[in-house]
């Protein structure tokens, strides 16, 4: 299983941007699906999940509020949509599919990874 996001780039501070991910094959609409990021020499952060059904989310207290996973199990994509972004948001942002149908937030309970997308925030 491949997974493609897409939707990064470079962005002002207070500016906003949707990632998508979609699964090379439809195997994640009874997992859950996960986003986290990683900024050069700092360890893979957990970013927002969310479950199998989109019915629960999971986040860090610091990004609630500014950004929002969502899916589409129709069109098999995951999104998120990241508002208000800070310099200290710039990192590549990996989706993953996770193991089962919960949103977790370890990188240990996800099974395939995305390549990432850069997101780059200037002050």
């Amino acid at each position: 299983v491949q997974l493609q996001a897409s939707g990064g780039g470079l962005v002002q501070a207070g500016g906003s941007l949707r990632l998508s991910c979609a699964p090379s094959r439809r195997t994640s609409s009874n997992n859950g699906m996960g986003w986290f990021r990683q900024a050069p020499g700092k360890e893979r952060e957990f970013v927002a999940g969310i479950n199998w059904s989109g019915s629960s989310t999971n986040s860090p207290d610091s990004m609630k509020g500014r950004f929002t996973i969502s899916r589409d199990n129709a069109k098999n994509t995951v999104y998120l949509q990241m508002n208000n972004l800070k310099p200290e948001d710039t990192a590549v942002y990996y989706c993953a599919v996770g193991r089962s149908t919960y949103a977790s937030s370890r990188p240990a309970d996800y099974t395939y990874w995305g390549q990432g997308t850069q997101v780059t925030v200037s002050s």
